[in-house]
């Protein structure tokens, strides 16, 4: 029995299966709270503080920079970019 898989790539194989906007999507929200995190690190802000540089509350900034949470909006990626002197950088490819 020949396997379907072998030769072609791994995104092929996760569109084969109906995973491929969902395995995506996770890796792409665990990329950002990486790098806000890191980011945070760096600049020595801790969670208490950047929810005030965010005006907002620290239950937000903890929903932000964990790499499982969903339901990071445009809006609040923005506000914490802004926050760190940072901006961000969307494209379309």
């Amino acid at each position: 029995m020949k396997n379907k898989h072998i030769g072609s790539d791994f995104n092929e194989f996760l569109k084969e299966d109906g995973i491929y906007e969902e395995t995506n999507d996770i890796a792409l929200k665990r990329v950002i709270a990486y790098q806000l995190e890191q980011e945070m690190k760096a600049q020595k802000i801790t969670k208490t503080k950047m929810a005030k540089l965010m005006n907002t509350s620290r239950a937000v900034v903890n929903r932000l920079l964990n790499p499982d949470n969903g339901s990071l909006t445009l809006s609040t990626l923005e506000s914490a970019t802004n926050a760190l002197g940072k901006k961000i950088s969307i494209s379309i490819v």
